[in-house]
Parts: structure tokens; C-alpha cells; sequence
């Protein structure tokens, strides 16, 4: 079934209900979108934007760039969203990867120019296997890989995530999550259309609109920033949080102590869950039942998750959200699937007897800031070249309000400020480096190695 039948098919009969309360105070109703939806999909069959071809989005959030996505569904076409920060060399390389046949830069103005078009009624059949979208995620040599999710995948993760988190129509999920990754895009979006809810839709995380649209909401998804920031300010009270549902935090692992000042101050306990671009929504701790600080609660139904490696190992999962390849990348693909196709996650963790799942580390060098992925050989591979460095190592510590900031330590001399500087013109700003340390050499093991355990240590306490 393509995922766009499944999801209108939830739509409320009274297409009238809002699907979008905007900031301004105005609404988009269900029927608004369908109508935006039919006309754009007309729009890209005229393109000549046929089944399998890639459509990218790069492009403001707004009603307007959910249409084009359900659009692109709708016509068979593989939905490819890029990251708004994205510099102009790292666009031109997916681009360049993905081949896509349209690439839209100002999704409003594409629907404003749909809306001239008669509707296509028809939505494209599709097979559970058949590509729906390519989600790009940063390669540890440097190149992205783009994770490959088909219908099925998708639809069979919304439903699972639909049912364990209890949602229904009389729910109003709060927004305020990009939607170029997977987080905002799918997990959001998805639950709120299955249950034919509303959404409080806001354009970023904003301290004030979102207290504001707390007081019309009942569940909000959010990274663990979203919630340092609501806690460091005072009118965010247990009054505001009395009447919510359920607050889940994904995208990076949500502190203990964060935690626990977040039930003091309000009285309930954010549900912490686990996924990745790969598979979407891995586990999840409970809706009804024990949710524990540290721990990312038990698999989905369907997902079948091992630990290789001992009691703490490598984290491996099969299931029906896991993808099935990288996009034009079968090295890289067999690489990441053992032999029995278990996706290997890269996370270490253990199990507990009852299913229970705890993430201790990543096997991989990955930093997640802010709720977004930062493989520090990208990094790497810029700040190596800058004068002055021979070599350099970047690393995730502690942050307070991003989960994890990112920090360079260089071989070498330079003024960090410049360097600084230098990087955000080649990386999106969430990927620069918040501070650079010089020393004289790197900790290394007897393979020449470099120990980064050692550097996250030394500098653990650079923001605390």
C-alpha cells in the first residue's frame, strides 16, 4: 500500500478539523491539505516526475513542504528531505548522489502554483518494498549515506508508534520539530495523521510559543534540548504541564538529571525512546509502566534487538522499519548487516532479562548536538587542512543545553576564533566545533590509535 493511502485513510470524515493551528492564531484543515496534496501531486506528474524518481526538499518548514512530501508519496516518487543549514557544498554533493529530478527550494511557492492546477483524485499503488524515501545520515569516512526507507518501512513504524503511545482524535501533538529528518517528519507527522489530530505547528523551538502551545496540546515530541530550555524558564510551571498527555524525548540520549528535575518540576516523567534514520523507532519505554532515567524502555512490536558481543555489546536489530540498503552503497550496506541480516547499530548497550534496553556509548565516534548527528570525521577532514594544524581529533562532550557540543583538539596553532569561523563556511552550523584546544600531541593506543575515550575525559567539564 503506498503510505499516503494509509495515512489519508485516517484523515477525519469531518475534513474540516484543523490538521495545523499555526502561530498566527489561523488554521490549516484536513481538507486544505488534501486539496494542497492532490494539486501538487498533478503538479509533479506535469513535471514529469515519474514512480522512483527522487524529489529533494530543501526548504523552510511550513504547511506547504508537508504537502509536497505527501505528494511525492502520492505519485510514487522518493521523497528526499536536506537540512535548511546544509552549506552550498554539502547540498551539491547529495544532489549529485541522489540524481533527483526536481529539487524544490521554496516549497510555499511550488503549492501557490499547484493551486492553479486541477487535482490528481488517484494515489499511485505501491508495494510495501518500494522506495519512499532517502534520508542521508554522515558517513564516519566523511560521505554521507543515504538510508533507504520503503512504504513499508515506514507505515509499519508509524502504527507500532500510533499504538504503544496511545494516540487518538481527541489528541493535539505539539510541533516545534524540524521536519528534514526523520524525528519531526515521520514520527511526528505520521502519529498525528493516524489519529486524524490536530497539531500545534510552530516554525522552530521557541521558549515563549511553546508555552504557549502547551496550553492547546496534549502530547509533545521533542529532543533533549527542547526540554533543558523549558526548564530554565520560570513560567514553565507544573500549571502548564498539568493537563498534558505524554511528553516523549528522542533524537539524543536524555540526561538523568534532566530527568529528574523535569518530573520535580511538573510531576511526570518524559518518555525516553530510541531510533536512528536506519529504522526510525527502535524502542521505547512505556506508555503504561515503568518509565526509568538512562534507560530507552523495550523494542517495538515486530523488532527483534540483540546484543553481540556480551552482557554490553553492539546493539543489532531486524524488523519490519529497518531499511534494506544505502542508496548506491552495496559495500556499505553488507558491511552493516551481519550474515543472519541483523542491521548492526554502531550504539553499545545491554538487555536487561525483561527486554529492557540501556544505551551506554556509541561503537562509533558519533556526536549527536541539539538532536542532530555529527560524525567528527567530516569535521576532521576540514580542520586538517587549515594552517597551522597536522592533525586533529574531534570529539562530543557534555553540554548542558545541546545533550553533546562539539570540540576540536589540533595538533598544531591557529587562533580558535578563525578556525571557528572557517569551519561554519564549509559545514552547517550545528556541526562546527563550539571550541578549539591546542596541545602537542594525542593520546594514542600501541596501534597508533587515537584514544578519544581520553579526549572526552580530559575535557568533559569544558561547559559545565
Amino acid at each position: 500500500m503506498n503510505l499516503y493511502d494509509l495515512l489519508s485513510s485516517r484523515f477525519p470524515a469531518d475534513r474540516s478539523k484543523p490538521a495545523f493551528l499555526l502561530s498566527d492564531g489561523s488554521a490549516v484543515s484536513y481538507g486544505e491539505l488534501e486539496d494542497d496534496v492532490a494539486r501538487t501531486a498533478s503538479l509533479l506528474v506535469e513535471y514529469e516526475v515519474e514512480p522512483g524518481d527522487r524529489v529533494a526538499l530543501q526548504s523552510e518548514k511550513s504547511v506547504a513542504a508537508v504537502a509536497v512530501y505527501l505528494a511525492t508519496l502520492k505519485v510514487g516518487a522518493v521523497f528526499l528531505p536536506l537540512n535548511t543549514a546544509y552549506t552550498e557544498a554539502e547540498v551539491e554533493y547529495f544532489l549529485e548522489d541522489a540524481e533527483p529530478v526536481l529539487f524544490v527550494e521554496d516549497a510555499q511557492a511550488l503549492v501557490a502554483d499547484a493551486r492553479t492546477r486541477p487535482p490528481l483524485v488517484e494515489t499511485l499503488a505501491m508495494d510495501d518494498d518500494d522506495l519512499a524515501s532517502i534520508i542521508y545520515t554522515s558517513g564516519t569516512t566523511g560521505r554521507s549515506k543515504g538510508a533507504m526507507l520503503s512504504h513499508g518501512n515506514l507505515a509499519a513504524n508509524a502504527q507500532a508508534l500510533h499504538q504503544i503511545w496511545g494516540f487518538t482524535s481527541d489528541d493535539v501533538l505539539l510541533h516545534a520539530l524540524p521536519i528534514f529528518h526523520v524525528h519531526g517528519l515521520f514520527v511526528g507527522l505520521h502519529c498525528a495523521f493516524l489519529s486524524g489530530a490536530p497539531m500545534v505547528w510552530l516554525p522552530k523551538f521557541d521558549d515563549a510559543q511553546v508555552l504557549g502551545g502547551l496550553s492547546k496540546a496534549t502530547v509533545m515530541m521533542g529532543v533533549p534540548t527542547f526540554y533543558t530550555r523549558l526548564l530554565a524558564n520560570p513560567g514553565f510551571t507544573q500549571e502548564r504541564a498539568s493537563h498534558m498527555r505524554l511528553f516523549i524525548s528522542g533524537s539524543a540520549p536524555l540526561l538523568e538529571s534532566t530527568f529528574a528535575e523535569f518530573e520535580a518540576r511538573t510531576g511526570k516523567r518524559i518518555l525516553e525512546r530510541y531510533g536512528m534514520s536506519e529504522a526510525v523507532i527502535i524502542t521505547s519505554n512505556p506508555l503504561d509502566g515503568e518509565r526509568i532515567a538512562g534507560s530507552v524502555g523495550y523494542p517495538l512490536p515486530g523488532v527483534d534487538l540483540r546484543v553481540a558481543g556480551g552482557e554490553t555489546g553492539t546493539i543489532e536489530i531486524k524488523g519490519p522499519s529497518v531499511f534494506a540498503a544505502y542508496w548506491r552503497m552495496p559495500e556499505k550496506t553488507t558491511e552493516e548487516f551481519t550474515a543472519d541480516g541483523y542491521f548492526i547499530t554502531g550504539d553499545v548497550g545491554r538487555q536487561d532479562p525483561d527486554g529492557r534496553v540501556w544505551i551506554s556509548g556509541r561503537a562509533k565516534d558519533l556526536i549527536i548536538s541539539g538532536g542532530f548527528n555529527v560524525y567528527p570525521k567530516e569535521i576532521e577532514l576540514i580542520f586538517d587542512e587549515l594552517p597551522g594544524v597536522s592533525e586533529s581529533a574531534v570529539i562530543g562532550v557534555p553540554h548542558p543545553d545541546f545533550g553533546e557540543a562539539v570540540v576540536a583538539v589540533v595538533i598544531g596553532q591557529g587562533d580558535e576564533a578563525a578556525m571557528i569561523a572557517q569551519a561554519r563556511t564549509q559545514l552547517a552550523a550545528f556541526k562546527a566545533p563550539k571550541r578549539v584546544f591546542f596541545v602537542d600531541e594525542l593520546p594514542r593506543n600501541a596501534m597508533g590509535k587515537v584514544q578519544k575515550n581520553l579526549l572526552r575525559e580530559r575535557y568533559a567539564e569544558t561547559f559545565a
